[in-house]
């Protein structure tokens, strides 16, 4: 059998499998944490600046004149960040989302080669070293780069994390448990905001977010490897292994249970085209996955651009700034029920939904140039965008998923990786948007409008794969059923002619 029947004889989503993903999905709220660190940490209270008399000659004769107003502790007023010192706190962030993207790119790659767990248990390691670095950091140069190396294995980790919840379940569960990662970052969003409303000075703060994570990562050790990942390089026997003791502790026997073995050779033969491993290269000498890859790269680049544009523009807002910041998280949740409503309907499946979605986002952001900015009412700019915030929030989540469904096992990592490059590329761009608002009012959401529906009609060219069977292998994509790059009723009559010669 191969490993969706055998998924259908272990069971899809058993007990075992329900407890292994409550942990992987619970994980995400200390990743949001910190994600989220320095929005609270690095606060700029209110200050004054004593009058004297002449021009101060150094930076520290400047801060023997400084008088911070507000009740804050941060790393803006230990260190005094402010003035020309203040570009450090968007610098402390900025090096978080660059460790972002480098992770993204060097981690997803690696799983594919030496396996999920022990790269998602390395990185998860040393994410919470580098967070106690973080908390008791001496001088602000080795918090910077503690912020580097946090994000580097924060966005590692995040795609590992996310691919296990996939691969431990049968594909009818994928979207399920992909769309509850999503909603557990937003969830952890806002619990930080709560936890930051309790715990104010900034070290006791990163100490006691980042101590979750320590929990995490003992409930983690227990977790075994990807049985699909197993198999799709080769190593059947020990697939099999992992899917009776799956089975076992899901109350099924399976002890005849039987994988079928894979003709081609794992990754040793790398000069091989047709061979596994071969990583991100694939990615651009493959036909299939190149044409892909090119139109979901884009997508999660406009998803990522109108999500934190519109989030930095929702976020201009008075108040306290742990409401703010949990808010940041809470106006995402309606978005996913939404998501797990439309991508199980066979009329609408991944493909019209993500489309539609980001075509609602681009259309939201359209509206807001034909309203007044001043106007009270309940169609205002503010609730035009906090709609298109919702609206992107579901394609993004969705795009998770479908890409996950897109590429075959043994290179979903890297795969994965190269499209979440593109998005940490969107999210560097996106705060420079606003600053367009001085060409013309309406020019931010302009480029939010036209990102939102170009991405939505370029993601129609990509094949639906609702209750279609995941491929494992690079081989499987030179069949019909998974070669589709563009829709069509030429490609889906080659299709059922094609399963009609193999049955």
């Amino acid at each position: 059998m191969d490993v969706e029947e055998a998924f259908q004889v272990v069971g899809e989503f058993g007990p075992y499998q329900r407890r292994a993903v409550a942990v992987l999905v619970l994980t995400q709220l200390y990743m949001a944490c910190q994600s989220m660190l320095i929005v609270l940490v690095g606060a700029t209270p209110e200050y004054r600046i004593e009058q004297q008399e002449g021009v101060p000659s150094s930076q520290q004769e400047l801060l023997q004149h400084v008088t911070f107003t507000g009740d804050i502790d941060s790393i803006v007023t230990e260190w005094f960040l402010i003035k020309q010192q203040a570009y450090k706190v968007s610098l402390a962030g900025s090096l978080f989302f660059a460790g972002l993207l480098v992770g993204n790119v060097v981690f997803g790659p690696l799983s594919d080669r030496i396996g999920r767990r022990p790269v998602y248990l390395t990185g998860l390691f040393f994410e919470v070293v580098f967070g106690y670095v973080t908390a008791f950091a001496p001088s602000y140069e080795v918090f910077a780069v503690s912020r580097l190396l946090v994000g580097l294995m924060n966005g590692g980790i995040g795609l590992v994390c996310f691919v296990l919840t996939q691969e431990y379940v049968g594909k009818s569960y994928w979207a399920m448990t992909g769309t509850f990662t999503s909603m557990m970052f937003a969830v952890g969003i806002a619990l930080f905001g709560a936890l930051g409303y309790c715990i104010q000075p900034w070290r006791n703060l990163a100490t006691a977010a980042n101590s979750s994570g320590v929990l995490f990562f003992l409930l983690s050790v227990t977790l075994p490897e990807s049985p699909r990942w197993l198999y799709s390089q080769g190593r059947t026997e020990r697939a099999e292994e992992v899917l009776r003791y799956m089975a076992l502790r899901n109350g099924n026997a399976a002890n005849n249970l039987m994988l079928q073995r894979v003709a081609t050779t794992p990754v040793t033969k790398a000069g091989n085209r047709g061979s596994r491993g071969t990583g991100v290269l694939q990615l651009v000498i493959h036909p299939v996955l190149r044409l892909r890859t090119m139109v979901l790269m884009y997508v999660w680049y406009a998803c990522s651009l109108v999500y934190y544009g519109l989030t930095l523009g929702a976020s201009e807002t008075s108040g306290s700034r742990y409401m703010n910041v949990a808010m940041y998280g809470l106006v995402e949740l309606p978005a996913y029920p939404l998501c797990m409503y439309f991508i199980s309907k066979h009329w609408a499946g991944r493909r019209k939904s993500m489309a539609s979605f980001l075509c609602l986002a681009g259309s939201a952001c359209l509206c807001t140039m034909f309203i007044p900015e001043n106007t009270g009412t309940l169609l205002s700019v503010t609730s035009l965008a906090l709609l298109g915030k919702l609206m992107v929030s579901a394609a993004f989540n969705i795009a998770y998923v479908y890409t996950s469904e897109l590429y075959p096992t043994v290179i979903r990592n890297a795969g994965l990786g190269v499209c979440s490059m593109s998005c940490r590329v969107g999210g560097i761009l996106a705060p420079f948007v606003p600053s367009m608002r001085a060409l013309h009012s309406s020019m931010p959401f302009t480029v939010f409008c036209l990102s939102g529906l170009s991405a939505g009609c370029l993601g129609l060219l990509l094949p639906e794969t609702l209750n279609r069977p995941a491929a494992e292998t690079l081989e499987e994509l030179s069949s019909p059923t998974y070669s589709r790059v563009l829709e069509s009723k030429a490609l889906l009559y080659e299709d059922e002619k094609w399963k009609s010669n193999h049955k």
